[in-house]
């Protein structure tokens, strides 16, 4: 007699590891486009995979995420200096991340192709965002316009949210960090911020674009105490906001309204 159960479980086991690879071969593209955009080189045109340092053609065997910075020692096998090790954080940040979004959807009784798509695309966006804040203290506004535009379509054409409420959430979201920036005249938060927040309320709508600044502004006390405290930073050390705003966000997208509504309960 034939036995469903093992026979689900391997398949569980095989669905989530070629999701795992998947997300393994998109944090090595995510490093490899966040590197040439930094260093202002042509994607088409040339090799794809190169040396940050000498400049040297990757050969196929030295191109395996997380394996090659491995078995390299994290070290070009010509030029001998380091690989950064961000290439490998991110390789492995993408393959975990993406493979939390396939579990969410396969425990999920309903759900729509467009918003698995939809989510795929978004934890993209973040990764990048987060990555390149976090390196170089910057948010693109090459990343953020068309992710904010397309996040729209989609939530609004494919998935029926209510256009008025995504509206309502990027001018909340944008407004909230243009008035500190006037405020303080870019000193408190840069012009990114601005156009993230955005992006945030159009993804996210109305409420639950506050539930994400709050999540932020929360998480990022918590670091900020922490590395006083470690003596890492000191009162003058500017963090890069856009991290926490970036790991709200994807947070927010899949419990932001539990968490409303835990507050929400609170109130009297």
């Amino acid at each position: 007699m034939l036995e469903i159960g093992p026979i689900l479980f391997y398949h569980g086991i095989f669905v989530y590891a070629f999701v795992f690879v998947c997300g393994l071969l998109l944090g090595s593209f995510l490093n490899s486009w966040i590197w040439r955009t930094r260093e202002n080189i042509r994607v088409v045109g040339k090799a794809f995979s190169m040396c940050v340092h000498c400049h040297r053609t990757l050969k196929w065997y030295e191109k395996f995420p997380l394996l090659s910075y491995l078995f390299l020692r994290g070290k070009c096998r010509t030029c001998k200096r380091p690989i950064p090790a961000q290439y490998f954080w991110v390789e492995l940040m993408s393959a975990v991340l993406l493979t939390l979004v396939a579990y969410y959807y396969i425990n999920t009784v309903s759900f729509s192709e467009w918003q698995l798509l939809r989510d795929v695309f978004f934890l993209t966006f973040l990764i990048v965002i987060f990555v390149y804040d976090a390196l170089y203290g910057l948010i693109l506004s090459r990343i953020v316009w068309p992710g904010a535009m397309i996040g729209f379509v989609v939530n609004v054409c494919y998935l029926n949210y209510s256009p008025m409420n995504l509206i309502l959430g990027g001018i909340v979201g944008g407004g909230f960090f243009a008035a500190q920036y006037l405020a303080s005249r870019g000193r408190w938060i840069g012009g990114g911020d601005v156009r993230l927040g955005i992006m945030m309320g159009v993804w996210l709508g109305w409420p639950l674009v506050l539930v994400a600044i709050l999540l932020a502004y929360v998480s990022g006390a918590i670091c900020g105490v922490g590395l006083l405290l470690s003596k890492k930073a000191s009162r003058t050390t500017a963090i890069p906001f856009g991290i926490f705003l970036a790991v709200a966000t994807f947070f927010t997208l899949y419990h932001g309204q539990t968490v409303l509504n835990w507050y929400l309960s609170l109130m009297p």
